[in-house]
């Protein structure tokens, strides 16, 4: 296990020694790329409402159970609300906080102010003075490290990976805790100021990896009041909580109470919902979003159905091919198969039409190629390419192909059956040939019933052009197995996606990871022109040449047809009751539910 060596203050403030780090230059916050869009006097951030009225108890509905309120452990199915993406870090808090406004910024919370060099190859923190737990203890550089270490023995792995690309982790002076990086690393700090801080006095750190019951302190504007294990948390507002005058909080945490309940299914949460018990519905069901919203609640204006559109990218959820199987070698075959999948047929048919199609990995997004010609930079990118990008891809004009929604569209499929002709196939007997009179057919792998609905459309137009694709739903145990031995030709796959895509996708679309057991390269890509652009992205330190990286990455894949796209919900849906309100500015993440407000009784 590796230790971390932890100087006091008195070693810190000694005389320095030939070859120190220049003075520390900190600064109120850091961006991935380039330079945050708040100046050190910002007054809030954009997308909160400064003057929201506090008050008032709002109610969350939560699908599934709970038997721990620690959400940092494997051990135990984790209460929501505590340290959470979607309700906010209410009891937790981190080094520093995220603004939803910018692709990837932290602003101060626990701490006032960073430090990092330009490689990043370390990060000094400076705790904010008055940073307190909920029983009044000061946060402390002390707490910081004693959390690191905690997580990293006994948290979830992935806290793990975060501390050990650490050679040390120092207190520097009274407030300041800094880590030296075991390489540069752009998205480390960013990373550790992510990281909750826990209080060192109050943690039984030798029975810490055991799920428990008991309510944990910790520095954020709530308490722990009620707990009734897999039915409901209620959580009360801390009136001492230390940062509800800090820029990075005001127009947040609202409420005097926040009360999770806990259901079984989502059936019964949007029965709570109409009934009232429930006060929003972050809806994720085309078909009840298009037929079950007429109950009277809806009529009279007491309940609020809001659509959001956020810059989030879509992601690419879709068929993926296994190029290591012969069959899929070919990119002009991969095309034809990409070019027949109906989605306008399905769209209508399966979904009531409120889904779009994916027409990017990054689609909806600043990241994503779908209608923007390649600029000048990306050209140089991709110019030690030249076969990489189809020239239509190179010039924005692609788009999936488009029937018209009858699933008898006979343009739609002439347009794959000459597709599939320029690839060497002819039609035999009503049946795809390739040259060697070799029938064209391949396995669809579903993990149990899951996407089956969109298999057997796809099966269908398929069938008509020849093509026999199986349908094979295997238990979850049989399909990681052939997952992990690539024992496959097609499986159903989501690639979500961010703001800051970073070395993740190394393990999706890289060289390295063709062979890697437990990797994402489910397509089994391994193409020069891929790894240097995910190379050039990961380099990249201003945000106009992450794009460009990341839209000529987009690019690649896209005229690779390793996927064939299928959809995307382009809106965010949510059902509130009125007594609910919200500001009016949609960040660029989407609706922020910690910024919302109670108005009335």
């Amino acid at each position: 296990m590796r230790l971390f060596k932890t100087l006091s203050a008195l070693a810190v403030l000694s005389l320095p020694v030939i070859g120190s780090p220049a003075v520390a230059e900190p600064r109120h916050a850091i961006s991935m790329h380039g330079e945050p869009a708040l100046p050190a006097d910002f007054e809030h951030l954009p997308y909160a409402n400064p003057d929201a009225p506090k008050g008032g108890t709002v109610n969350y509905a939560v699908q599934g159970t709970f038997d721990s309120l620690n959400p940092l452990i494997i051990q135990g199915s984790a209460v929501r609300g505590i340290l959470d993406l979607t309700y906010g870090n209410n009891v937790f808090e981190t080094l520093m906080m995220r603004s939803y406004d910018e692709p990837f910024a932290l602003y101060p919370l626990l701490a006032e102010s960073i430090d990092t060099d330009d490689d990043r190859t370390y990060a000094e923190f400076t705790l904010d003075a008055r940073a307190r737990f909920s029983d009044g203890e000061p946060v402390t550089p002390e707490d910081v490290i004693f959390t690191f270490e905690l997580l990293r023995d006994k948290g979830f792995p992935r806290y793990a990976t975060t501390v050990n690309k650490l050679s040390a982790m120092e207190k520097v002076g009274e407030r300041g805790v800094r880590f030296t990086f075991e390489m540069p690393d752009r998205e480390l700090p960013l990373i550790i100021g992510l990281m909750p801080v826990l209080p060192k006095h109050a943690i039984d750190a030798e029975n810490f990896a055991k799920s428990t019951l008991k309510p944990m302190i910790g520095s954020g504007p709530y308490r722990i009041q009620t707990v009734r294990p897999g039915e409901l948390l209620v959580l009360r507002r801390d009136p001492d909580y230390w940062g509800k005058d800090i820029p990075s909080k005001r127009g947040f945490d609202n409420y005097d109470e926040i009360r999770l309940n806990y259901y079984r299914d989502e059936n019964t949460m949007f029965e709570a919902f109409k009934k009232g018990l429930v006060d929003i519905f972050p809806e994720g069901s085309s078909t009840r979003w298009t037929n079950d919203y007429g109950f009277p609640a809806v009529s009279s204006g007491e309940v609020a159905k809001d659509t959001f559109r956020s810059g989030l990218p879509s992601g690419m959820y879709g068929f993926v091919m296994n190029t290591r199987r012969p069959l899929f070698q070919d990119r002009a075959t991969r095309q034809a198969l990409a070019g027949l999948f109906d989605f306008e047929w399905a769209n209508q048919n399966l979904f009531s039409g409120v889904y779009r199609r994916t027409r990017s990995y990054w689609d909806g997004s600043e990241l994503g190629s779908q209608g923007v010609p390649a600029n000048e930079a990306e050209k140089a990118l991709l110019a030690p390419f030249p076969d990489a990008v189809a020239p239509e891809i190179m010039d924005g004009a692609w788009a999936p192909p488009v029937s018209d929604g009858t699933g008898r569209d006979r343009s739609f499929l002439r347009q794959g059956f000459e597709a599939l002709k320029a690839a060497g196939y002819t039609m035999q007997d009503r049946k795809m040939v390739n040259a060697d009179g070799r029938p064209f057919a391949f396995e669809i792998m579903l993990r149990a019933n899951g996407g089956q609905e969109l298999a057997l459309a796809w099966q269908r137009t398929l069938a008509s052009l020849g093509i026999e694709a199986t349908i094979r739903s295997v238990d979850a145990a049989q399909y990681q197995q052939r997952l992990l031995t690539r024992d496959y030709d097609v499986i159903l796959a989501n690639y979500t996606a961010s703001l800051s895509p970073g070395v993740e996708q190394v393990g999706r679309w890289g060289s390295a990871s063709k062979d890697a057991p437990g990797s994402w390269n489910f397509a089994g890509v391994a193409e020069p022109a891929v790894d240097a652009l995910i190379e050039t992205l990961l380099q990249a330190r201003e945000r106009g040449d992450f794009i460009d990286a990341v839209r000529a990455l987009d690019r690649a894949l896209l005229s690779g047809a390793y996927v064939v796209p299928l959809y995307h919900q382009g809106e965010q849906w949510v059902g509130r009751w009125a007594r609910i309100e919200h500001a009016g500015q949609t960040p660029l993440y989407g609706y922020q539910l910690p910024t919302w407000w109670r108005v009335g009784d």
